[in-house]
C-alpha cells in the first residue's frame, strides 16, 4: 500500500494522461527534444516557460513515453529547417553580455516598470505551420485577429536645402540607412530583454520578412547594417538584396558570435573603389581581446562625369560593455585610423565621410563628443564614464595614459605611426619639458575628421530625447549617422573648415520618444522586428 501522498500524485498523473492528446500540445510535449516550441494548435507560451528560471515542465506519466512521442509526426516539418530557436539561455556568453543593464528612470523603488508586465497572449490556433521551402513571405505566422496592428508613424523631415546655393551647380543626391537588425542568436541569448514581447514576434521566420520589407520600403542607396547573422545573410538577406539591385560587402565578427556588419549599395548609383574590413581583435594586446569589427568602403557616384568625388562610408558596432570605455575608445581609434588611410584625396584634403553604426554610447557622452569635435581630453576620466550608458560607479579605475599601448601602432591623433626615429641626445631640462609635453599630448585624443550628426537627439518642441533602441530594461540612443558637413550645411559644426565637397543634409526620417514606442509595446513588436529603429538620411554631394 502506497502512502496517501503518493496515491494522490499518481491519481493526478493518470487523470492528466487520460485527458491529454498529442494535438493538444499540453506541457508534456515540451519535454521532448524535437519539440521547439511552435505548433499550429499551440497556445502562446511566455518566454519564461522555456527558460531555466521558469517553472518545471511536467514529466510524461509512466516510465517510458509511447513510440509516437519519440519522433515528430510525418506531417510536421523538421523544426531546424524553418525555425531557428536556441534554448533561450538567459545568460550571455563571454565578456560582452549584450544585456542592457541601464535601468529606466521610470522604475519604482522595486525596479519594476509598467511595461515589463507581459501582455495577454492570444488564444491557440492563430498560427499556421510554415512550409519547408518557399519565399520568406510564406514563413510569416498569421497575425492575431483579436486586435488591430499597432503602429507609430514616423514622419520625413525635409530640412529645406533644395533651394540653397551650393558649392557647385551640379550635385549628386543619395540616401543612407543605418540599422541594427538584431541578430537572432543574440536575441535568444538575452531573452530576458524581450520579456515584454509576444513570443511569436521573436521567431526569425516572423522577423525576417518584416526586416526585408522595411529595407525595401526605405529603398536607401546605401545600407549600413549591424548584427547581421552570417548564415542569415548568406542564405536569405544577400540574395534578396541583390535581387533589389544592391551589391553587398560583409565582415563577420572574429569570435564565436556569428554576426557582423554589412554595407550594401545600389550598383546602378555607385562604383566600389575599395572595400576594407576592420578587425579590432589583437592577439598580443590584452586590451583588444574583443571580437567587434567594422567595415570601410570607398564609393564613387556614377554620374557620367570625369572627376567625381569619392565618398568614404564606414560602418561599425562597438563593444557594448558600459564599464569598458577604454576598449570602446581604442576600437574607435582603429576605425578612424583605417578611414584616414583611405580618405585622403589628391589635394591633401579628406573626401566626404559617412560614419554609421551602433556605438553603444549616448548623446553628450565623451565618446560621442570625441566623434563630433575631433578632440577628447581624458586625463582623470573613469572608464565607465566614456559611453554614458550607466552612471559612473565609485571605485572605477581611471583611463590609463596613453589608453592603448604603443605596440598598436596608432598615435593619439588616431593615425598609423611611421617607424620611430632614433632619439636625439637631450639635456636633462629639455628631457623634462619634453616628457611633460608628451604627457599632455598623450592624455588628449584627436582625429582629422570634422563630423556632424544627422539627428539632434532631442525634440525641439518638447525637449524629450530621441530614442533609437528600446527593450525591457532601457530606451536610449546609441545609433548614429555622422557625416562631414559642407560649409553651407545647417548642421555644420561651428569652427570647422569643411571642404566645398562636403555633404549637405537634405532630410531625415524622424525618430520617436520612449512614450511613442511603449504605446506599441516597445521593440520588437508586430511591425518592427528589431530592438533598434532604423536611421535614414538624404545627402547632397556637390560635384
Amino acid at each position: 500500500m502506497l502512502p496517501h501522498q503518493l496515491q494522490t500524485v499518481g491519481g493526478r498523473c493518470i487523470a492528466r494522461a487520460r485527458h491529454s492528446h498529442p494535438l493538444h500540445m499540453n506541457g508534456n510535449f515540451l519535454g521532448f527534444p524535437w519539440w521547439s516550441g511552435y505548433h499550429p494548435s499551440a497556445s502562446y507560451f511566455p518566454l519564461s516557460s522555456c527558460s531555466p528560471q521558469g517553472p518545471p515542465r511536467p514529466a510524461f506519466p509512466g516510465s517510458h513515453p509511447p513510440p509516437w512521442l519519440l519522433a515528430p509526426p510525418p506531417w510536421l516539418p523538421a523544426p531546424a529547417s524553418w525555425l531557428h530557436l536556441s534554448p533561450l539561455n538567459m545568460e550571455a556568453k563571454g565578456d560582452e553580455p549584450y544585456r542592457k543593464r541601464k535601468k529606466s528612470a521610470e522604475e519604482d523603488e522595486h525596479g519594476r516598470t509598467p511595461w515589463t508586465k507581459r501582455p495577454p497572449y492570444p488564444p491557440a490556433g492563430e498560427l499556421r505551420v510554415p512550409p519547408i521551402h518557399g519565399p520568406p513571405e510564406a514563413f510569416i505566422p498569421a497575425a492575431p485577429q483579436t486586435e488591430a496592428k499597432a503602429e507609430v508613424k514616423r514622419r520625413w523631415e525635409d530640412l529645406g536645402h533644395h533651394d540653397q546655393e551650393s558649392c557647385a551647380k551640379e550635385a549628386f543626391d543619395f540616401t543612407v540607412m543605418s540599422y541594427n537588425i538584431l541578430s537572432q542568436d543574440l536575441l535568444e541569448d538575452n531573452a530576458s530583454l524581450y520579456a515584454h514581447c509576444r513570443r511569436p514576434y521573436l521567431f526569425w521566420n516572423y522577423r525576417l520578412p518584416n526586416i526585408l520589407r522595411e529595407l525595401q520600403e526605405m529603398n536607401a542607396d546605401i545600407l549600413c547594417l549591424q548584427e547581421v547573422q552570417e548564415d542569415h545573410y548568406e542564405e536569405q538577406m544577400k540574395p534578396r538584396l541583390e535581387a533589389l539591385g544592391y551589391a553587398c560587402e560583409y565582415k563577420s565578427r572574429t569570435g564565436s558570435k556569428p554576426d557582423g556588419c554589412a554595407i550594401c549599395f545600389k550598383s546602378d548609383k555607385f562604383n566600389l573603389k575599395l572595400a576594407k574590413p576592420v578587425e579590432y581583435f589583437r592577439r598580443h594586446i590584452a586590451l583588444l581581446d574583443r571580437d567587434n569589427v567594422g567595415l570601410v568602403l570607398m564609393l564613387q557616384p556614377k554620374t557620367g562625369g570625369g572627376d567625381v568625388p569619392t565618398v568614404c562610408v564606414a560602418n561599425t558596432h562597438l563593444l557594448y560593455n558600459p564599464r569598458r570605455g577604454d576598449i570602446k575608445l581604442t576600437q574607435l581609434a582603429i576605425l578612424l585610423a583605417e578611414m584616414t588611410e583611405v580618405a585622403h584625396v589628391q589635394d591633401a584634403r579628406l573626401c566626404p565621410i559617412v560614419l554609421c553604426g551602433d556605438f553603444n554610447s549616448v548623446p553628450g557622452s565623451p565618446l560621442h563628443r570625441f566623434i563630433k569635435k575631433g578632440t577628447l581630453d581624458y586625463e582623470g576620466m573613469t572608464i565607465g564614464k566614456v559611453s554614458g550608458q550607466e552612471p559612473p560607479f565609485r571605485g572605477q579605475r581611471l583611463l590609463s595614459i596613453p589608453i592603448w599601448p604603443r605596440s598598436l601602432g596608432i598615435n593619439q591623433k588616431c593615425v598609423y605611426e611611421s617607424p620611430a626615429l632614433p632619439e636625439r641626445t637631450l639635456k636633462e631640462e629639455d628631457k623634462e619639458k619634453t616628457e611633460e609635453s608628451d604627457r599632455r599630448a598623450e592624455s588628449s585624443l584627436q582625429h582629422p575628421f570634422r563630423l556632424s550628426s544627422v539627428y539632434s537627439h532631442y525634440f525641439p518642441d518638447t525637449g524629450m530625447p530621441e530614442i533609437t533602441t528600446c527593450h525591457s530594461r532601457s530606451a536610449i540612443t546609441v545609433d548614429y549617422i555622422f557625416y562631414s558637413a559642407a560649409n553651407d550645411d545647417v548642421f555644420r559644426r561651428p569652427g570647422s573648415d569643411a571642404p566645398c565637397n562636403g555633404l549637405q543634409l537634405l532630410g531625415r526620417l524622424a525618430l520617436l520618444t520612449a512614450k511613442d514606442l511603449w504605446s506599441v509595446n516597445g521593440l520588437p513588436n508586430e511591425r518592427n522586428s528589431s530592438d533598434h529603429l532604423s536611421l535614414l538620411a538624404k545627402f547632397r554631394l556637390p560635384l
